[in-house]
C-alpha cells in the first residue's frame, strides 16, 4: 500500500497535528505575526477568526467592518478586520491575511462549561480552501498545500 504522507509531501503538502478536546473539538496551535495562539478547526466556520480579546495580543490593527457574523447559537455579531497578517500553521504560511475578529466569548464560555480550555480563534473554511487541506482524523494530522 502507498505512504498517504508520503504522497501528500512530495505533492507539497505541509503537515501539522491537531488534538481533539473534551469536548470533541479540533484543536490545533497557529501563529499570527509571529505569535503563537490556540484555535480550533473548524470546517463548518466559513471564515478564520480570532476574539476581539486578542487583538493586542497578536499585534492587530483593527477596523471597523459592516459585516456581522453568526454561528454557534449566536448571530448579529459586530466585526472588525485586520488586513495584511501573517499566519502560520506548522510550516505553513499565508501572507497578507485578512483577519475578522469578534466576540468569541459565548464560545469559550461554552468551553469553559466542560472544563475546556478557551482559544484564541477559529480556523475556517477560507484558510482550508486555501491550502487545499486534507484532514486525517485518524492520525490526527492536518495537511496544507503549498
Amino acid at each position: 500500500m502507498l505512504d498517504f504522507q508520503k504522497i501528500l509531501k512530495k505533492d507539497s503538502y505541509k503537515k501539522l497535528s491537531f488534538k481533539i478536546s473534551k469536548t470533541q473539538h479540533l484543536l490545533l496551535k497557529a501563529k499570527i505575526n509571529g505569535i503563537e495562539g490556540k484555535f480550533i478547526l473548524d470546517t463548518g466556520a466559513s471564515s478564520s477568526c480570532v476574539g476581539t480579546e486578542s487583538i493586542e495580543k497578536f499585534k492587530l490593527k483593527a477596523q471597523n467592518c459592516s459585516t456581522k457574523a453568526s454561528g454557534a447559537g449566536a448571530t448579529g455579531i459586530k466585526t472588525q478586520i485586520a488586513k495584511n497578517n501573517l499566519l502560520q500553521l506548522g510550516s505553513w504560511k499565508m501572507k497578507k491575511y485578512p483577519v475578522i475578529i469578534f466576540d468569541l466569548s459565548h464560545v469559550n464560555e461554552a468551553l469553559l462549561q466542560h472544563n475546556a480550555k478557551p482559544v484564541d480563534g477559529i480556523i475556517g473554511a477560507d484558510v482550508l480552501l486555501s491550502g487545499k487541506a486534507i484532514i486525517d482524523y485518524a492520525s490526527k494530522l492536518l495537511f496544507l498545500k503549498g
